[in-house]
């Protein structure tokens, strides 16, 4: 499997934004605690403070906001993954497997091409979160521990961001009522 599908089942498995996943480097992976430490986030941006100039920089820096920067459990299919493709004790970046960076914008060509050979259109990268991010709530998982997780800075963006519910998930809360049985 190359670096960027694996990236993109990372992203999948952990709900990563793109910019950190593209930062990731191996050493940010903790196999034997089985977490990912997430503290740098990679974007493209304008050279000037006022954004007029048409040059732009890829940065790699801290994360948006203070609660971006977390630990992230792996479950078990992500960490047998990992051991199968990462290097020991390397500082490359997860998807290159060198010392040289996959900027967002590529790794979003990537996953468009992905897709399209699957015949599915309109799948961006933050698609993978969302993914991620409905599963969580399908499977059960408080959304307190979600948000903590997607590094949000409280429950409700969480909820009002990710949590949809569906009809089966209507039905299901509804049948636990029970107060109309005799």
């Amino acid at each position: 499997m190359d670096l960027c599908k694996f990236g993109i089942l990372l992203s999948l498995c952990t709900g990563m934004r793109i910019g950190e996943l593209c930062a990731l480097r191996c050493s940010d992976i903790s196999l034997d605690d089985q977490l990912i430490q997430v503290e740098k986030t990679m974007q493209r941006l304008k050279n000037n403070s006022s954004g007029t100039s048409s040059k732009t920089s890829v940065i790699i820096g801290p994360p948006k906001s203070q609660s971006s920067v977390r630990v992230i459990p792996l479950m078990a299919p992500a960490v047998r993954l990992c051991r199968q493709i990462l290097p020991e004790k390397a500082d490359t970046f997860v998807l290159t497997g060198s010392h040289r960076y996959m900027e967002p914008r590529v790794l979003q060509f990537r996953l468009q091409k992905y897709m399209q050979s699957c015949e599915l259109k309109d799948v961006h990268f933050h698609t993978l979160r969302h993914t991620f991010a409905t599963r969580c709530i399908e499977a059960g998982v408080d959304v307190k521990t979600l948000s903590e997780i997607l590094g949000h800075s409280s429950a409700s963006v969480t909820i009002n961001r990710y949590v949809h519910c569906s009809m089966e998930m209507k039905r299901k809360n509804m049948e636990k009522l029970h107060f109309l049985d005799p």
